[in-house]
């Protein structure tokens, strides 16, 4: 006689768990992508439309701004106006871009000279003071460039600095710095102590350790900040204007465009043109290094 047994439940095939949580998510996700999507789509088209109408109105008769500024009249644009801006009588380009690009050349180097080695004596100590300078450091974003431009021009006079490339090179680094060390700090805090260690007992000093072992580490971060540093000291307007007379006869991008078409303001034709000019460099710049820009900032943000 056969008998039929039903199977214990241990002996029962088990099957996979609905993963609830995941499914969940998997949902939320899907259903906030729509609104995602729209919210970039806005985004995009609040950014891209003042770079269409720059672009297009610098090719463009001041008629045709006028009546259409949206438009690509094909058959009526013209290089005419690019050209003119190029040989402005009122400023030099040329010479514009190039002591601009001394500028931000000169504050990039000494900036990464002295927050280097600050961030790395802040980041491997543990004393509450070393971190009081840090908060001191990171105090300096929070104050506006602008608020503190008035008694720059004070202190610079008093040390013989006023109306000098050099009082303009000394502010732009002491306002880079802030940003640079709370950045160099972070990604600093996730290098193992263990490299300093070992470079310890190889002999190696704490000057050496930073320059030949941490700093060549630290390239992301240190991309990063050339990065910011190089667009916020290209497009400043504020410092080089009042820190710099005409007199002294030095003209960045920003002040030059700003001396050559302020009697211009209401030609279109040579206001879209210069600007095109001053931004075309930092707008390619930024959109082939914007990689290096979200690695950096995202790099030591996750230890381990």
């Amino acid at each position: 006689m056969v008998v039929v047994t039903e199977p214990r439940a241990h002996d029962r095939p088990r099957t996979a768990p609905v993963p609830a949580r995941e499914v969940s998510s998997a949902e939320r996700r899907e259903s906030r992508s729509p609104l995602r999507r729209v919210l970039l789509g806005l985004l995009f088209f609040v950014m891209i439309v003042p770079v269409y109408l720059l672009v297009v109105n610098a090719f463009k008769s001041q008629q045709d701004i006028l009546d259409s500024p949206f438009s690509i009249p094909l058959s009526g644009l013209t290089f005419e106006h690019m050209s003119a801006a190029l040989s402005n009588p009122q400023y030099n380009v040329i010479g514009g871009y190039g002591f601009t690009l001394f500028l931000v050349v000169t504050v990039d180097v000494l900036c990464i000279a002295l927050a280097g080695p600050a961030a790395y004596a802040i980041a491997r100590s543990l004393k509450k003071r070393t971190q009081l300078v840090l908060l001191y450091f990171l105090a300096g974003t929070f104050i506006p460039g602008a608020a503190v431009i008035i008694p720059v021009i004070y202190v610079l006079r008093e040390v013989g600095l006023a109306n000098t490339v050099t009082g303009l090179v000394a502010h732009d680094v002491a306002s880079t710095l802030p940003v640079s060390i709370f950045l160099f700090v972070g990604f600093i805090r996730a290098i193992p102590v263990d490299i300093d260690h070992a470079a310890t007992i190889d002999g190696a000093g704490r000057y050496r350790t930073f320059w030949t072992i941490i700093f060549p580490l630290m390239r992301p971060a240190v991309v990063t900040v050339l990065i910011l540093n190089s667009i916020g000291i290209w497009n400043d307007f504020i410092s080089p204007q009042i820190l710099l007379s005409p007199s002294s006869g030095h003209y960045t991008v920003t002040t030059a465009i700003y001396a050559g078409i302020s009697q211009y303001s209401t030609d279109l034709t040579k206001v879209f043109p210069n600007l095109l000019l001053a931004v075309a460099p930092v707008i390619i710049f930024f959109v082939y290094m914007q990689r290096h820009i979200i690695s950096g900032l995202t790099v030591g943000a996750v230890k381990g």
